[in-house]
């Protein structure tokens, strides 16, 4: 039966590069995909688009091609990725200059297009955003960007038509795994159990060494070895769409059953009911099972895709200040409740207009906010403060007032450190599929 082979190559938007270029130096690999895009990644990479029409695109995609490149020529791999964010046809014009400068040949660049509606976002005005059940029109706030959650038909395309190279902006992230099986296998877009098998391996997958021990290790619980040098998941893909995931030797993590199930269910909400822009998958029905070269996954299905696809939308919705200060030793705990007192009593003082505010006292109660008791003496606590604003002003004034403690607070209070953020907050909504028009753009380097 035939089979290809598909390389996990990043996890997020600022993964690692090293275990992707051991996956293609010495993994025998067809292809080799890199998910590096998150909601509010591609909100602020269309805030940097803006600023610079030349950027916008994943900030470490320089760094990557650097390394995937020459690695490619010495053992040929197809590359995927959404490393393209906001601006893919810049992201292809910087691989096209690194490749000539790396005198580099026959290489065929794809760019997929079509996902940003941001100018168009306003035809969709009266839509329910999933996050606060109102109209988007109800935000009142200014919308930085909109990205069509796309599935894998166009990059199914580009390989058709012979891309070495496919890059993209929003695509649904199981959808650049599923791409190649479509291409290589000839799966028709209506076979919705084989495309529900290509998700299942999209999912586990996506996040790079999270499926080989990178989200397992629990010391003295779970342990796994080598965490630092931790290896890439890829996996053996059979026509008929039997998985079966591998870790290279000499690496460390761990690919065991436990941690393809943990992966299984990583971010699942109804398992008979994952919805991607390609199908409705089931993974109701998945079976792990450990064998002789690997980890078998079998039993996904899928039935017809809902026609709708999600948009996240990013926009700008005020400042945030995070303030922090130290306080060790005796009386450390009161000390620090001391000194959050004395700022927020300051800020209602001052009349500083403020959202939210939260506070928090890291090693007491930052993570469970008072649900565990410390059941030893404190001598060390970091008082953290947090408040959101809807201007830069406000936000400084709450910097200012805390960096004031080192003078006018506690005693021995130290290491303050104050952070302001542009706050891009993101909602969601879903248009009909027919509303997207997507194209390809293709680029030589002969």
């Amino acid at each position: 039966m035939n089979k290809i082979r598909i390389g996990s190559g990043a996890g997020y938007a600022d993964d690692r590069i090293e275990p992707a270029i051991d996956l293609i130096n010495r993994g025998n690999l067809d292809y080799i995909a890199f998910e590096c895009l998150a909601e509010r990644t591609i909100a602020i990479a269309q805030n940097q688009k803006l600023k610079d029409p030349n950027k916008g695109y994943n900030d470490l995609l320089e760094y990557r091609f650097k390394k995937i490149l020459p690695a490619i020529k010495q053992h040929p791999t197809k590359v995927i990725t959404n490393m393209g964010a906001a601006n893919p046809k810049a992201a292809t014009r910087k691989v096209v200059e690194m490749a000539q400068e790396m005198n580099l040949h026959n290489l065929k660049i794809a760019t997929v297009i079509g996902d940003d509606i941001t100018d168009s976002i306003s035809k969709f005005s009266r839509y329910t955003a999933m996050e606060t059940k109102k109209p988007i029109s109800e935000l009142n706030k200014k919308i930085v960007s909109a990205n069509v959650y796309l599935g894998a038909e166009k990059i199914v395309e580009a390989l058709d038509n012979g891309a070495d190279i496919v890059i993209t902006g929003r695509v649904a992230d199981p959808s650049l795994f599923i791409a190649p099986l479509i291409h290589e296998f000839k799966w028709s877009m209506n076979d919705y159990d084989k495309l529900g098998k290509g998700t299942l391996l999209g999912h586990l997958l996506e996040c790079a060494g999270q499926v080989s021990g990178g989200y397992f290790d629990d010391p003295g619980y779970k342990d796994v070895d080598k965490l630092w040098d931790l290896g890439f998941p890829y996996a053996d893909v059979e026509e008929d769409g039997n998985i079966i995931m591998h870790k290279l030797p000499n690496t460390g993590g761990l690919l065991s059953e436990d941690t393809v199930k943990e992966q299984l269910i990583y971010e699942i909400q109804d398992p008979t009911k994952y919805y991607t822009p390609d199908v409705v998958a089931d993974f109701s029905n998945v079976q792990v099972k450990q064998i002789k070269d690997g980890i078998n996954v079998i039993g996904a299905t899928g039935t017809s895709k809902t026609g709708e696809l999600k948009v996240s939308i990013g926009y700008e919705d005020g400042y945030i200040t995070e303030c922090g200060i130290n306080y060790g030793g005796h009386n450390s705990l009161d000390k620090a409740k001391l000194a959050t007192e004395i700022v927020i009593k300051r800020l209602k003082m001052l009349k500083i207009p403020i959202d939210a505010i939260q506070d928090d006292y890291i090693g007491v109660n930052s993570l469970y906010h008072g649900v565990l008791s410390p059941n030893s003496p404190l001598y060390e606590v970091r008082a953290r403060l947090a408040a959101r604003t809807q201007t830069k002003e406000a936000a400084n004034e709450i910097s200012r007032e805390y960096k004031s403690l080192y003078t006018n607070g506690p005693a021995a209070g130290g290491g303050i450190r104050t952070i302001i953020q542009k706050i891009v907050a993101i909602a969601s909504i879903t248009i009909p599929e027919s509303n997207v028009k997507t194209t390809i753009e293709y680029k030589e380097v002969n």
